[in-house]
């Protein structure tokens, strides 16, 4: 039996096996409210899945849903804050 193995070595390895930049940790951690917020949201949409949504759910949803919008206008503020001036 012939053993088959790779003739050149692998290009993009490297790229997988590293560990994320400063900037990109530091992007994470911009996005992490965002994140977040959408995991409560999801988080109150899974309770409601196996009954019909009470009351108590149906306000839990709503106000998950605005702290998601909300961490997103501050993300996206932070964010046109932060850019340059478009001319």
């Amino acid at each position: 039996m012939r053993h088959i193995g790779a003739v050149q070595a692998v290009v993009t390895a490297a790229e997988f096996d590293r560990e994320p930049t400063a900037a990109e940790l530091d992007a994470i951690e911009l996005e992490m409210p965002v994140v977040l917020a959408e995991l409560e949201l999801l988080d109150a949409q899974i309770t409601t899945l196996d009954h019909t949504p009470s009351s108590l759910d149906v306000r839990r949803i709503r106000r998950a849903r605005r702290r998601v919008l909300a961490a997103r206008r501050e993300l996206t503020n932070r964010s046109v804050a932060g850019s340059p001036e478009v001319a």
